[in-house]
């Protein structure tokens, strides 16, 4: 019941929204917006963990306001204004254009919109596998879950910017295959972008005041830094739930009340890790949460040349994060 109480505002949540997809659609308005939630609850629960390992560092001021406006960011930024946004570069239209499109030919903002995939999926791609290979590829690192694939990585972490140049292999081979030449330097273009903003975003934490880490990393703690990384965290990772809703509708007001919903429970899940100390009792659970990040990453890579169902990229997350729970269990279980 404890732990239920986190949950309690997302619960309500999730009853409007689904009032409101019913008032909108019907029943099957109804039934998209649960599955939607389901769907981005399912390939964000491993944000929730990176999240939590960030907000741990952070100051409690800072903390309540990335719970309270990051939601927000989230679900109004995130899964209405982006999609918009990208609609009107690849369109060249306004604003008012381009909600008018959204609002009243839907098949057609979700063509444009789908469009725009492989760039989408370059710069997440990218800013995603720099934040999964900054926290393996670290010469100073000496805790492992699994060994034969992580020992490696550490060692690679003596090759000066190892992250920078895998992620720009990768960008560089998944373009390779593409079927065009303008898709091709629109896909680099993008992940350029991608790994631009990860430098950044990870930069400012040691301009603003980050402090040394375990392994002599850099913890993002510094408020606002903190703050914005978060949020261009979030934005990565809900770069596969936007194209994947479309999937199943095309009405923007339903895919953004149910991934809105999603969203607030990947926030009670963060508050629960957070408050609970949970990554400091399960000791391999953000193992697992940056693995599954890395196969996010190379899903968008991947995604760009043939279709992979959003199940089996949700599923991939909870099955590394579920292992990695299993694993830490079994540990304290020997150590006690």
């Amino acid at each position: 019941m404890q732990d239920l109480a986190y949950f309690k505002w997302s619960i309500a949540v999730t009853v409007l929204g689904i009032v409101g997809g019913y008032l909108l659609a019907g029943p099957s308005g109804a039934f998209i917006v649960v599955v939607l939630a389901i769907l981005e609850t399912s390939l964000s629960f491993d944000n929730a963990v990176v999240n939590a390992t960030v907000l741990k560092h952070m100051d409690e001021k800072w903390r309540k306001r990335f719970l309270l406006w990051g939601i927000l960011i989230a679900v109004f930024g995130m899964r209405i204004v982006f999609p918009l946004a990208i609609v009107g570069v690849v369109a060249n239209m306004g604003p008012l254009q381009v909600i008018d499109l959204a609002l009243f030919d839907e098949a057609e903002y979700a063509r444009l919109l789908l469009s725009a995939h492989h760039e989408i999926a370059a710069f997440g791609g990218a800013f995603l596998a720099m934040v999964f290979l900054k926290f393996f590829v670290d010469a100073n690192k000496d805790e492992h879950w699994l060994h034969f694939l992580e020992k490696p990585l550490t060692r690679l972490g003596r090759l000066e910017a190892a992250q920078i140049l895998l992620t720009l292999l990768a960008i560089l081979g998944s373009a390779a295959y593409l079927e065009s030449d303008t898709k091709r330097v629109e896909f680099v273009v993008a992940g350029l972008w991608g790994l631009v903003t990860y430098i950044v975003a990870d930069g400012l934490g040691a301009i603003l005041g980050g402090e040394p880490g375990e392994g002599g990393k850099t913890v993002v703690k510094t408020g606002f830094a903190g703050f914005m990384y978060l949020e261009l965290l979030d934005a990565s990772f809900s770069f596969d739930g936007v194209i994947g809703a479309f999937a199943l509708t095309t009405s923007l007001p339903i895919i953004a009340i149910g991934l809105g919903v999603g969203a607030m429970f990947v926030r009670s899940f963060t508050l629960m890790l957070v408050e609970r100390d949970t990554l400091n009792a399960y000791r391999f659970l953000e193992h697992g949460a940056f693995w599954a990040i890395g196969a996010l990453a190379a899903v968008m890579f991947i995604g760009v040349h043939m279709h992979i169902p959003e199940v089996f990229t949700g599923l991939i997350g909870a099955v590394l994060i579920g292992a990695a729970f299993w694993s830490s269990l079994r540990h304290r279980r020997l150590e006690a």
